[in-house]
């Protein structure tokens, strides 16, 4: 049951939102337009705020949902293994030739699950940090760095402390080129806020 848990973890994760909503509400495959990434922030700058809202949404609530497995079906194993599942779907997803987001929504849906309240203040984070930069990606980044100092300074959770190293370990990983065009001072900046 563990291991069967483990791959749906991963197939939540594995679908994709960005291009379902593309595809069927605008005819358009997400992956030929802007970044090409099938994750939230690209879905609000190529199909504008309504979508973005769907996908970015959805893509968390695959995480919650991946992680919430193992206590629905009272299985013994750790709630944040599935949800790790899922994030690794979310990024290399089975159901879109393994190109998939960067790993942000999906690890924040894993958090609301498990810490409902460092998701709330990591939302709060992430919002203060974009009025200030503009910059998604850098504010997702950081997002992850408060995220392990409270995991580290907040809490005596284990697995917490390892899977959100984890985690802002990865979405560092996965935004390695936009550290490049931020340091480059090339990088979009949001335009509504």
């Amino acid at each position: 049951m563990s291991i069967l848990l483990m791959i749906i973890g991963y197939l939540l994760g594995s679908i994709p939102f960005a291009l379902l909503v593309g595809k069927i509400g605008y005819g358009i495959d997400i992956r030929e337009h802007g970044s090409g990434n099938l994750g939230g922030t690209n879905t609000f700058r190529v199909l504008g705020v309504k979508a973005g809202l769907i996908v970015t949404i959805a893509d968390i609530l695959k995480g919650t949902l991946a992680t919430s497995l193992p206590v629905l079906f009272h299985v013994d194993i750790h709630p944040l293994i599935t949800g790790m599942f899922a994030v690794f779907g979310h990024t290399y997803p089975v159901f879109a030739q393994f190109r998939g987001g960067k790993a942000v929504a999906t690890s924040g849906g894993v958090l609301l699950f498990y810490s409902p309240v460092l998701f709330m203040t990591m939302l709060a984070v992430f919002f203060l940090i974009l009025y200030i930069s503009k910059y998604v990606s850098l504010s997702s980044m950081l997002t992850g760095v408060y995220a392990t100092v409270y995991a580290f300074i907040w809490t005596d959770d284990i697995p917490l402390r390892i899977v959100v190293t984890l985690l802002t370990l990865f979405v560092f990983y996965r935004h390695r080129a936009n550290i490049k065009r931020i340091l480059n001072k090339t990088e979009p900046k949001v335009k509504w806020l």
